[in-house]
């Protein structure tokens, strides 16, 4: 209802142009949809904020809008509440018009955006030669659905993963590799690390307790940036090795990404430097190059410096940072780059990009956003990690999703005496174990920590992925067992006579508002919050209905609320589909 509001709007401000004169144009009518459903669907505040500027009591203000105000094929007579609210009702035959022009519409009455953008969303980013583990697990959905809902919105969305590829940790595991897989630099395909970690955990405890092996691994840094051909090509080996643990991740995740590691960006860091020094920006402190702060200072108040190149020559993730922002805004064209990372990290977005603008390379049209997040934590409240106090990996969290939905939906089927094959059972535990665990993340306001309990989030009851997708199967089974094909309805006449099927309707037409907020304001639980009270709505329509009014009632109840029935299981799937969630069409 989006367009709706829009036309409220607009009509809300004609109203009080011709109320109180021109001077008034574009004054904001303060439209916000109504706290209580009794009040209504709307609500205008305007009259409140005018009444020290006309020297009025707001309900005469309001009263004077209204007399101008003509809604009359939207809305009811508008209603003067409270100390000037002006409270609007939309019309039943309005609602009905809206369900039925929207019927035929695969988007469901949701508008493309109007200028479409180049948009750059950056998430993930696990680093090579590390499992991905709980803590990646945020920045993955969050990014994944963000992504999704600015593709459905029209943006040419690019999807980066800005892995961990470079840097002084890999002379170490080459150094290691060269040890314990030599025939793996000359003979392809003789690489068998196994569990990588454990690698990384052998080359660290040598790197830590031998002075020898550490004067190695700095050679074959010096060799790597080099470009040595023999130490590429273990690189290439470790990076591939990674790439293959991550895939099995996004494939259960069904994530897709292009990645672009910090070694794409390797070459451009000298440039950087050259152009902040050329720009005047630059400041040798302590033989480092750096670019001192505004707003940043140190524990004894001095100004806090960005270092973009060690005194050792090297550079760090700063000035790689400052390297991919420069290509993404020069090559990659992009008009919003959006960063999903925890919140740690929000002084080093801030840092890098006020850096980025006082050298100037940040146009007026383009906009940088980092989206923070919140950390995963344990049902004991602390970080969630295995009882050896490691990171939890994200594989084992996410098969103890799907085994325990597996055996719950054992345990159902038994009580139920219902007789699934294994192929059936094994597919509803994958989408719900995933859905599950997906859904109780994005359902979060993402600058929270929240915590991480598989009970809570396999439950069939509350704002739960199960709850959704049950809702959805609910209707396909009054589809299977009325014999109904839903694509056949066509475009039949919705008709709204119950206040349940007036609720659901109204709901139903607020999917595009929600879409809009979240590509504006990228908070994904906004979108999850709609869905469950969409799913509650449905549930209460039926539970009326028990599901016999929908098959049984006489014609033309029974195709109203079919259509109902067939716009509600729709816009689950789409809203779900945003957030990167599977449908069942049977539990």
């Amino acid at each position: 209802m989006n367009a709706t509001q829009e036309k409220l709007k607009a009509l809300l401000e004609q109203a009080l142009i011709a109320a109180f004169g021109a001077d008034y144009a574009g004054v904001d009518p303060i439209l916000v949809p109504a706290s209580n459903p009794k009040f209504g669907d709307y609500q205008a505040n305007v009259a409140l904020s005018l009444s020290k500027k006309l020297g009025l009591q707001p309900r005469a203000i309001a009263g004077a809008i209204a007399l101008k105000l003509d809604v009359s094929e939207i809305c009811e007579p508008p209603e003067i509440a409270g100390p000037g609210f002006i409270n609007l009702k939309l019309k039943t035959a309005y609602l009905e018009a809206q369900l039925n022009a929207i019927q035929a519409d695969p988007r469901l009455g949701v508008p493309a955006a109007k200028t479409p953008k180049r948009e750059i969303v950056d998430f993930s980013s696990p680093n090579i030669a590390k499992e991905m583990h709980v803590g990646h697990l945020r920045s993955t959905i969050i990014g994944d659905s963000i992504a999704r809902i600015l593709e459905f919105q029209g943006h040419d969305v690019l999807r980066l993963n800005h892995i961990g590829d470079w840097g002084t940790q890999f002379g170490m595991l080459i150094a290691y590799l060269r040890e314990v897989y030599p025939d793996a630099l000359t003979t392809a395909n003789a690489l068998d690390i196994g569990d990588l970690v454990s690698f990384y955990r052998k080359a660290k405890l040598r790197f830590d307790t031998d002075e020898a092996f550490q004067e190695t691994a700095r050679q074959e840094v010096v060799r790597l940036q080099a470009g040595a051909e023999d130490t590429l090509h273990a690189w290439r080996l470790l990076c591939e090795q990674s790439r293959q643990e991550f895939q099995i991740i996004y494939e259960l995740l069904d994530i897709k990404l292009t990645e672009r590691g910090e070694s794409f960006y390797n070459p451009l860091l000298p440039g950087v430097v050259e152009d902040l020094e050329k720009s005047g920006l630059l400041v040798e402190n302590q033989g480092a190059k750096c670019v001192f702060l505004e707003g940043f200072t140190n524990r004894e108040g001095e100004p806090l410096p960005l270092i973009v190149q060690k005194s050792d020559g090297g550079y760090n993730y700063a000035t790689t940072d400052l390297a991919s922002l420069r290509y993404r805004i020069q090559q990659d064209r992009a008009k919003r780059i959006i960063y999903v990372t925890d919140a740690g990290q929000g002084n080093h977005f801030a840092q890098f990009f006020q850096v980025a603008r006082k050298a100037g390379w940040i146009p007026d049209d383009v906009e940088l956003v980092h989206v923070p997040f919140g950390l995963v934590l344990g049902e004991n409240g602390k970080r969630i990690q295995t009882r050896f106090g490691d990171s939890v990996r994200l594989r084992d969290l996410l098969d103890e999703a799907v085994s325990r939905a597996h055996a719950d939906l054992k345990t159902r089927l038994q009580e139920e005496e219902r007789q699934e094959s294994e192929e059936f059972i094994n597919e509803v535990a994958r989408v719900v174990g995933i859905s599950a665990v997906k859904y109780a993340d994005l359902s979060q306001n993402r600058t929270s920590n929240y915590i991480f309990s598989y009970d809570k989030m396999l439950d069939f009851k509350g704002n739960t992925a199960p709850y959704m997708l049950y809702a959805y199967a609910r209707i396909q089974g009054i589809s299977r067992k009325g014999d109904i094909n839903f694509k056949e309805l066509g475009n039949n006449a919705v008709l709204l006579e119950h206040e349940t099927e007036l609720a659901l309707a109204k709901y139903l037409l607020q999917l595009d508002e929600v879409i809009s907020s979240v590509e504006q304001d990228l908070l994904p639980n906004r979108l999850c919050e709609y869905l469950y009270e969409l799913s509650k709505k449905f549930n209460q329509f039926y539970d009326r209905n028990q599901g016999v009014q929908v098959l049984e009632a006489q014609e033309p109840q029974r195709t109203s609320r079919l259509v109902l029935c067939d716009l509600t299981a729709r816009t689950l799937k789409l809203g779900l589909s945003l957030l990167g969630i599977q449908v069942l069409e049977r539990m």
